[in-house]
């Protein structure tokens, strides 16, 4: 026993020594001692708190932590590494086998509901009952899995997020060095090596390899800067924020967040400008995009809110027909004494009050819809969505990309008083135009005003003498330039602060004057103000110099003349502000939830017309408990510096407090929320992983793809509901006719046979309610369910067909006499034409809140249709088949009551909807 102990603490030991084994093994003992469902949350923030520590870490601790050096990794080591970390490559959402995607798309209550019918009608050997109610299922559920399947298809050719290839330094490889180090510029700096590169596919990279990036390159894992020059990173895909971000090998950020860390480069993000030697920390998912990734893909679809409202109406209808189809059964048992018929003519009442079109409709409604969207290029993923379009009454956007064009823009050029400068224009194209480093994205905003080297006439005027290039400790650069060999003039452009300090005078108009205290001041004031409104403020300064000078240094830029500033701004894009407008009139309200600056949002916002309440920082959503964060969504309309998990908690939020949330997004940082949203919008060129976690995607950057698809989504909506209120009610009053009818009648009101053929026909004339118009009055607001409404719908126009069957009743009675077992067919036939006549009249009467056939006519599909389900409701117990269905002829004078009953069901119906609205409104 002893040896035995012994062993297994020695092999727990060595289990131990392992670096990554100890760290994971902490990181487990952590997450287990959370409470399940914080797992999740806390694993990012595990994560979070170990990059900011490897980002302050000193280079050779973190190297020896990760087994490397500065000379990089062997292939064997790097073997083995790869071997036991997995390869680098991030998980995808992967396809969904077509029988699971068949099986869902099957597994909704009344489908079940439906298929346990059709099995007691074959049981009950109802082979006719079980067909038709068979055909039901499968035609709806085929009609969403072919849908959907082709919807899935189309977005199935995602492109790859990085970049094939990286050059590493590996050790061994110094015969490597080849066209990687001729294609790359030098990055390296003193002590760092100079030999070994080797380009390898990324999948092959591991942590502790060095990397070298240059301009153009995706970063391909989550890297801690160890030397560069000039590196600007671009991380509007996981951050949101527009302009680049400089990366420095010293940790400068204060912050807690690693996105804000300035030696760390992630995974999806891309260098701008400029190059640097890296050393990656992690890889595959468990870098910070891959942790986002797995989130996103391993999670359990949420079930959406046109999913929940679905159920419960299923279920509300359910519920009824359990409670009265058992009291139907009794009744005419106890008093007809024939258990088997009774037994089958309550399974047929049970069918008659399931509305079994139900998920036909809702398909070939969304299904609909799904063409109509696809024709103005957007691809639905799910077709619940569409009807999720028309319930949404909060759209969460992000800022950049979405609402902005993500392209930096010159927006003003001014003086040093914020008036319209020609001047400051021009000087700032020269010093874009003659400096000859890397252009910036500012560079080519200014350079993008061709109109300039006109005016200025570049090639007859100006010649280039000499430039004191950028660089980061003085934030400027310099160019001088002869004018027409008159004189010089050094043109300096940069960070407003180091600018102001080398000038000594100021440009007022044609006038130059000191630049006292009171002028500094008036100064500041125009740069506070453009930056209030999210303008990225450059100031330019310049001064002439005699022509005999022709070397030029950092000591030149003194006793210069500050002649104002140019501003910049990520500009929106034209359709944002129409789009906006439609959606505020359509009754959906906007929060903007970005990575980005909250002045720049601001702005933006102004500029598209969003009206702004509030704004919120998520340093300051940090602080708040789930209570309070409730009330804050609700009164802050920005919500700024955001990580992605803060945009997730937001959208969850205004979801718990009952808003059908809506949220567009195309960047890494945007897809734990696009998965948490009813509604999740993207577009073609977003990252792949927000393409994965949206359920629509527009294939065109016009948002007013946007404004219509909610106006598609609450015309499908209405048309559903058309069905299913007329269903209710009208199932709803059978089921008291019938149990009216039981208690008296000496006979079956109504055969099972005939009770199914009439239900049939009533169900194949509502196949055109998908085609049917929707009055623009009820496609202004968002549409919910609202099972509470659904019954109440069903107590008050319910009893209506109830009080006419009774007069049906009456007549065929006392009237035609067929008050005996010998005349229970006259009797049944009567019944069955003014039950399926006043059912499928219905549809006209409660398709709209007007005045039907005079102020709101429907669809000519529809009209057709019922046309021809009365005629053949007529024709049938005239015909030759009534017979076989145990009708019989109706006298003519049959139809002059049949007449009046219609005439009295259609003003009572009418008279009953203007009741209604005036109280309860109408939906």
């Amino acid at each position: 026993m002893r040896k035995s102990t012994s062993l297994f603490t020695q092999l727990f030991a060595r289990f131990l020594k392992s670096r990554r084994t100890r760290h994971l093994f902490r990181r487990r003992v952590i997450l287990e001692s959370l409470p399940r469902k914080s797992r999740a949350e806390a694993l990012p923030d595990l994560l979070n708190r170990q990059l900011v520590q490897q980002a302050t870490q000193d280079l050779p601790s973190l190297l020896a932590r990760l087994g490397s050096r500065q000379q990089g990794l062997s292939p064997r080591e790097a073997a083995a590494i790869r071997a036991r970390v997995g390869p680098n490559e991030v998980e995808h959402e992967k396809p969904m086998p077509w029988w699971l995607h068949l099986w869902l798309s099957y597994k909704n209550p009344f489908n079940l509901l439906l298929t346990a019918l059709a099995v007691l009608s074959y049981a009950t050997r109802d082979i006719k009952a079980a067909l038709v109610i068979g055909c039901m299922v499968a035609l709806s559920t085929l009609i969403r899995f072919v849908q959907e399947r082709r919807s899935s298809q189309a977005v199935q050719a995602l492109k790859e997020l990085v970049s094939n290839k990286a050059t590493v330094i590996r050790r061994g490889n110094a015969a490597a060095k080849t066209a990687a180090n001729a294609r790359r510029p030098a990055a390296a700096g003193p002590g760092m090596p100079t030999a070994g590169q080797v380009e390898l596919p990324i999948r092959q990279l591991v942590p502790g390899d060095i990397v070298r990036l240059s301009a153009g390159d995706m970063i391909p894992a989550d890297c801690r800067v160890m030397v560069a020059k000039d590196l600007f990173v671009s991380q509007s895909a996981m951050t949101g924020e527009s302009l680049p971000v400089e990366k420095f090998p010293e940790a400068t950020a204060q912050s807690q967040g690693a996105l804000e860390m300035a030696s760390l480069v992630f995974m999806g993000t891309n260098v701008v400008s400029g190059s640097a030697t890296v050393l990656v920390l992690a890889t595959g998912n468990s870098t910070y995009f891959g942790t986002l990734a797995t989130r996103v893909t391993a999670a359990t679809p949420e079930v959406n809110a046109f999913q929940v409202g679905v159920n419960k109406v299923s279920w509300l209808l359910i519920r009824f027909a359990l409670v009265m189809v058992p009291v139907v059964f009794l009744i005419n048992g106890l008093t007809k004494g024939d258990w088997i018929q009774a037994f089958l003519f309550a399974l047929s009442i049970a069918v008659g009050l399931t509305p079994e079109m139900l998920p036909m409709i809702v398909t070939s409604t969304l299904a609909k819809g799904a063409v109509i969207l696809s024709r103005q290029k957007v691809i639905v993923k799910q077709l619940d969505a569409i009807q999720n379009f028309g319930a949404m009454n909060v759209l969460c956007t992000d800022k950049t990309g979405t609402l902005t064009q993500d392209k930096i823009a010159l927006a003003r050029h001014t003086d040093v008083f914020g008036r319209d400068s020609e001047e400051v224009l021009g000087l700032a194209y020269l010093n874009s135009y003659y400096q000859t480093g890397l252009k910036s994205l500012l560079d080519r905003a200014v350079l993008e005003h061709a109109e300039v080297p006109q005016a200025l006439q570049l090639a007859e005027n100006y010649s280039k003498i000499d430039e004191i290039p950028f660089d980061f400790q003085r934030r400027r650069m310099s160019v001088v330039v002869s004018e027409r060999s008159h004189h010089h003039e050094l043109i300096c452009k940069g960070a407003v602060e180091e600018v102001v300090a080398i000038c000594t005078h100021a440009r007022d108009g044609g006038n130059t004057v000191p630049l006292d205290a009171a002028m500094l001041e008036r100064a500041h004031r125009v740069t506070r103000e453009f930056n209030e409104r999210g303008l990225r403020v450059v100031a330019v300064a310049m001064k002439e110099i005699p022509p005999s000078q022709e070397v030029y240094s950092v000591a030149d830029e003194s006793a210069l003349t500050l002649i104002g500033y140019i501003a910049f701004l990520d500009p929106p894009k034209e359709s944002t502000a129409p789009a906006l407008k439609a959606l505020a009139a359509s009754g959906v309200t906007l929060k903007v939830l970005t990575g980005d600056n909250e002045l720049v949002t601001a702005e933006v916002c102004r500029q598209v017309g969003l009206a702004v309440k509030g704004v919120m920082l998520g340093a300051q959503l940090d602080t708040l408990d789930d209570k309070a964060l409730a009330g804050a969504v609700e009164q802050h309309t920005i919500f700024a510096k955001l990580s992605p998990l803060h945009k997730e908690r937001i959208v969850r939020s205004l979801r718990s407090n009952g808003h059908v949330v809506g949220f567009m997004g195309d960047g890494i940082n945007d897809a734990p929320a696009l998965r948490a949203a009813d509604i999740g919008i993207s577009v073609d060129s977003a990252v792949d992983i927000a393409k994965e976690a949206a359920d629509i995607i527009l294939l065109e950057h016009s948002l007013m793809v946007l404004a219509a698809g909610v106006i598609e989504g609450r015309k499908t909506f209405s048309n559903m509901l058309k069905y299913i209120r007329m269903t209710a009610s009208s199932n709803f009053g059978n089921v008291f006719s019938v149990l009216i009818a039981s208690l008296f009648l000496p006979f079956l009101p109504m055969l099972p046979l005939q009770l199914l053929v009439q239900n049939l026909l009533y169900d194949v004339s509502q196949i055109a309610i998908p085609f049917d118009n929707v009055d623009a009055e009820l496609v202004s607001q968002p549409l919910r369910w609202n099972p509470d409404d659904m019954g109440r719908f069903m107590v008050y126009f319910g009893p209506i067909s109830s009080i006419f069957d009774i007069a049906t009743f009456a007549v065929m009675w006392y009237v035609f006499k067929a008050n005996s077992v010998a005349q229970q067919t006259l009797f049944q036939s009567g019944w069955f034409v003014v039950g399926l006549l006043t059912q499928t009249l219905i549809v006209h009467m409660i398709r709209t809140p007007k005045i039907p056939f005079i102020e709101s006519r429907a669809a000519w599909p529809l009209t057709a249709m019922t046309l021809f389900i009365m005629a053949a409701g007529i024709i049938l117990p005239m015909g030759p088949l009534a017979s076989y269905f145990k009708l019989q002829a109706l006298p003519l004078a049959y139809f002059g009551w049949l007449a009046t009953i219609l005439l009295g069901y259609a003003v009572l119906t009418t008279l009953m909807k203007r009741y209604y609205i005036r109280r309860f409104g109408w939906q």
